[in-house]
């Protein structure tokens, strides 16, 4: 054939790219199976001056090391789903000058069916629900936080509808329990609905409905709790708001009936070189007046705190963390992209009980207990390769000598960490229909 005319060439050529493309998407869609293996290296240093934090709590100052070495397969069919990730912990500190084993574990091991909306897990997994809060995979922590039974997931354009059903059993104590990703979990079963609306511009909405049974502190009776509540957020160009609010009711571990709250406003503004946060979080707790029989200690189950309340997590369990006071914590984050690779984080918190401590003498201490200030860097050389630092301190009020985290009242608590994460595909496989 002789092409006449530059118009013919273009003609020609057009019709080449688009038989390219058609021949990409047909070997796309003809993808019948896959295997990926996914290697994870992410050693971490953490110091801390002044405060107590796990798994240190008597060396002052403490400088410790832990790494995370995990394989992450997943083999996926067309109609379901494989998914598991070996993680072994490693810890190096000051009463072990050589290293140890925290943790030889499965984060992850399940098996997923896929189909058009409805899917279904089994297994290990990682549950993320809306901001994490009560409901988190704690990416930062190097466990990562994990539960096991079913998940049934349904969704359609708009709308998500999960419903889960977990337990917990008798776990492998030959390892540090404090490395384990299911250990921490205190329920012996949970019954969970999340529902997730999200209009596509302007409005969006989750609710979660959460019944766990709970063991007794002091017998083998079994006590129900309920948590119920959600999250809404509008949206606009530069401007996002957010109304999150939880509330708990039923019986806690010790028996005693509970009618707990959680609360949650905020703002921000996103600007071309920064984004600004301007909040509070409200987690009640009990009154001086109430009954010992009833408690109002809300519990933030199983989201992560440093996210909400300080890198340095002073305040992480609810109630022991402030004595069944309840928190008051005002913040403002602020977040600067400095160039491409690298950017520059700065949260600024206050902390209050909603109660007042009483001294030794039974007089009422001052809510304030102090304020936090964490500075933290984010840089990413590289795709694979992400190197994060952060530096922060707590200056604490005289309130917080009865509390268990800050050693010395008088002096600022101090913590840092360089954690380096290095991960790559090792093996990726697919195979086609013919």
């Amino acid at each position: 054939m002789k092409i006449k005319t530059p118009s013919d060439k273009k003609t020609l050529l057009f019709f080449f790219i688009l038989s390219v493309f058609q021949l990409c998407a047909q070997q796309e869609d003809s993808l019948s199976r896959q295997f990926l293996m996914n290697i994870e290296i992410r050693p971490r240093a953490e110091y801390t001056s002044n405060y107590i934090l796990a798994p240190n709590d008597s060396i002052d100052p403490y400088l410790y090391i832990t790494q995370r070495n995990r394989i992450s397969m997943q083999y996926a069919a067309e109609k379901w789903f494989v998914k598991s990730d070996l993680q072994e912990i490693h810890l190096w500190d000051q009463n072990n000058k050589a290293s140890k084993i925290g943790s030889i574990n499965f984060y992850q091991l399940y098996f997923e069916t896929k189909f058009k909306s409805l899917n279904i897990r089994l297994g290990r997994q990682s549950v993320l629900l809306d901001n994490g809060r009560l409901f988190s995979d704690a990416p930062w922590a190097q466990q990562g936080r994990a539960h096991e039974g079913i998940r049934v997931m349904n969704s359609s354009e708009k709308f998500s509808n999960d419903f889960f059903i977990l337990f917990t059993r008798n776990y492998n104590k030959v390892f540090d329990a404090f490395y384990s990703p299911v250990a921490s979990n205190r329920y012996k079963y949970l019954l969970m609905n999340n529902f997730h609306y999200n209009s596509g511009r302007y409005f969006s909405f989750n609710s979660i409905n959460i019944v766990d049974f709970l063991k007794s502190t002091t017998s083998d009776k079994m006590y129900a709790r309920g948590t119920t509540g959600g999250r809404i957020e509008f949206k606009t160009k530069q401007w996002y708001y957010t109304l999150n609010s939880y509330l708990q009711f039923g019986r806690n571990s010790k028996g005693q009936k509970l009618l707990g709250y959680y609360f949650q406003p905020e703002v921000k503004l996103s600007l071309l070189k920064s984004t600004w946060r301007l909040g509070a979080e409200m987690i009640s707790g009990s009154s001086p007046d109430i009954s010992s029989g009833s408690s109002g200690d809300f519990d933030v189950l199983y989201g992560v705190t440093w996210k909400f309340n300080g890198n340095m997590n002073v305040f992480t369990r609810f109630p022991t963390d402030v004595n069944a006071k309840g928190l008051v914590n005002p913040y403002l984050f602020t977040v600067i992209p400095l160039n491409g690779k690298l950017s520059l984080r700065s949260d600024f918190h206050l902390f209050y009980t909603q109660y007042s401590l009483l001294n030794n003498l039974g007089k009422k201490m001052t809510t304030f207990l102090g304020h936090e200030t964490d500075i933290s860097l984010k840089y990413l050389p590289v795709r694979q390769l992400e190197i994060n630092y952060a530096f922060s301190f707590y200056k604490s009020t005289n309130a917080m000598q009865y509390l268990p985290k800050i050693q010395d009242e008088n002096k600022l608590a101090i913590w840092s960490y360089l954690m380096i994460s290095y991960s790559f595909n090792a093996v990726n496989l697919k195979h086609y229909k013919n």
